[in-house]
């Protein structure tokens, strides 16, 4: 990898970082509407065709008891690896793309702000759905 391409890197990941520290929940609870046909936040929330997301920032993937995840969720997970913000921004950019076969028709969310803003939405859920 050449001097430039590590630093246009290293800008890329900063931006994003940026974006997602300033997303704005009011902004983000409407872009979530999107959402709402197949996944569910707050304490009543239940799994649907998609699995509830309370408690999803900082959460194991494919850990929900009970949700039916595609194997390649499941092999995306393998490791305890969790969601974090940089990995649901990426996820929600492109989720063909980033877990190839997995189970998610959306399309995903292409404008970074609006990525941050379900972030920071879905950021103020604990697992039991009540608020943070």
């Amino acid at each position: 990898m050449t001097k430039l391409s590590v630093l246009a890197a290293t800008a890329l990941l900063a931006l994003t970082a940026s974006a997602l520290a300033e997303g704005d929940p009011a902004a983000g609870e409407k872009a979530f509407k999107k959402c709402t046909a197949c996944h569910a936040v707050g304490v009543n929330a239940k799994n649907k065709v998609g699995p509830e997301l309370n408690g999803i920032v900082g959460r194991k993937v494919a850990s929900i008891e009970g949700f039916k995840y595609s194997p390649a969720m499941v092999e995306f997970g393998a490791g305890d690896k969790a969601w974090d913000a940089e990995t649901i921004d990426a996820y929600l950019a492109d989720p063909k793309s980033f877990i190839p076969k997995n189970k998610m028709a959306f399309a995903g969310l292409k404008k970074a702000e609006e990525r941050a803003d379900v972030i920071a939405y879905l950021n103020q859920f604990n697992e039991d759905g009540s608020a943070k």
